[in-house]
């Protein structure tokens, strides 16, 4: 999952305000469709947002806490070779480690994903961020990939 876009909405008239732990706050509805998704699938997270290699684990889990959401994180490694989010992504599922996964991102370079992953992408907008719609695409995905293993 990626933030900026996801959890921060774009806003070019105003810069995202800032918490006391140093990280923008999320936006409110983007909150409650996150906490529905981990509620009604069991999910966590991989980070995969560019901010992702700025806070420790722990830290990382006091930012999502402090903003109403306890799920257990992950991220993906330090992009060391500057990697293009696409690539980041293929490269951690390369490693074997994902089970059942839903890319949720802004980023529209995803958009040239295989089929098969477009089919776990939700492309949210920068300016909205996470809502209603993209929370139902999630679970979706998630619970479907779950029934299937049954």
């Amino acid at each position: 999952m990626d933030i900026d876009g996801v959890m921060v909405p774009a806003t070019s008239w105003k810069p995202a305000e800032t918490l006391a732990d140093g990280f923008a706050a999320f936006s409110r509805n983007a909150v409650v469709h996150l906490n529905r998704i981990i509620a009604e699938t069991g999910a966590s997270i991989v980070l995969t947002t560019s901010h992702k290699s700025s806070f420790s684990l722990s830290q990382w889990l006091e930012i999502f806490s402090a903003r109403g959401i306890n799920v257990g994180i992950e991220r993906l490694d330090d992009n060391a070779d500057n990697l293009s989010r696409k690539e980041e992504i293929l490269k951690w599922l390369g490693t074997g480690t994902e089970e059942s996964f839903v890319i949720i991102d802004d980023d529209k370079s995803l958009n040239g994903l295989s089929t098969t992953l477009k089919e776990r992408l939700v492309l949210t907008s920068p300016m909205v961020g996470l809502n209603e719609y993209h929370a139902d695409v999630a679970i979706h995905i998630l619970l479907k990939e779950t029934h299937e293993l049954v």
